[in-house]
């Protein structure tokens, strides 16, 4: 099986796994897998696909300037760029971009402060923290609606082979150093703001005892 084929297959069984969660609401969402270093090309999401089937289509192969390898009528997902950043500034082989109603809400929320943190959760091993009282912080930022913007302030938090980015009113960006390392993160993130999200519809309901 050739590497170009290995890399379609591991995307793609990606993609149905965060489909069944469905995390790709009308189109949105794209993925991408690195398939050589030297020169760098990688596999990212067609634009305007429905994620939720599984096509030939789905994926093309695009190079270290995000355009497509080979002549054909597919457009890269918009959001292609970002994709580029982690590859030429890490040695991640995966990238995955989702919007969900959790992770918009989290960022709506916090998008004044700029960034999230969380702490005391056992699922933060999922990031390699095994410390008691470890923390985990994601940075939000501004959703530029001109890309290339976007893909310059996203750029200034992409510094390791492993990382979050959320966007305000987006999504998050997240990539690891193989598909399962980044959907292994991506699950923790995700996990992270649905429970912060309903501790506080929780502490909303439950008031205090006045004692007379």
């Amino acid at each position: 099986m050739s590497e170009l084929l290995k890399r379609w297959t591991e995307l793609s069984d990606v993609k149905e796994e965060l489909a069944n969660r469905d995390w790709f609401f009308g189109t949105s969402g794209n993925l991408s897998i690195k398939v050589s270093k030297e020169p760098l090309t990688f596999l990212v999401s067609s634009s305007g696909k429905d994620k939720r089937k599984k096509t030939n289509e789905d994926f093309l192969l695009v190079n270290d300037q995000g355009k497509a390898v080979e002549p054909t009528a597919l457009r890269p997902s918009a959001e292609t760029l970002l994709h580029l950043e982690v590859y030429r500034k890490t040695e991640a082989g995966c990238s995955l971009h989702v919007h969900t109603v959790d992770n918009n809400v989290i960022s709506e929320l916090y998008g004044e402060i700029g960034e999230i943190t969380f702490s005391g959760q056992e699922i933060i091993k999922a990031f390699g923290f095994w410390e008691e009282d470890a923390e985990v912080r994601i940075p939000i930022i501004k959703n530029h609606a001109d890309i290339p913007t976007l893909a310059e302030e996203f750029s200034d938090y992409v510094n390791e082979d492993a990382g979050a980015v959320l966007i305000r009113n987006h999504g998050i960006t997240v990539w690891g150093k193989t598909a399962f390392e980044a959907k292994k993160y991506l699950e923790a993130w995700e996990f992270l703001f649905s429970y912060h999200l309903k501790l506080l519809s929780v502490k909303n309901l439950v008031q205090p005892k006045i004692s007379i």
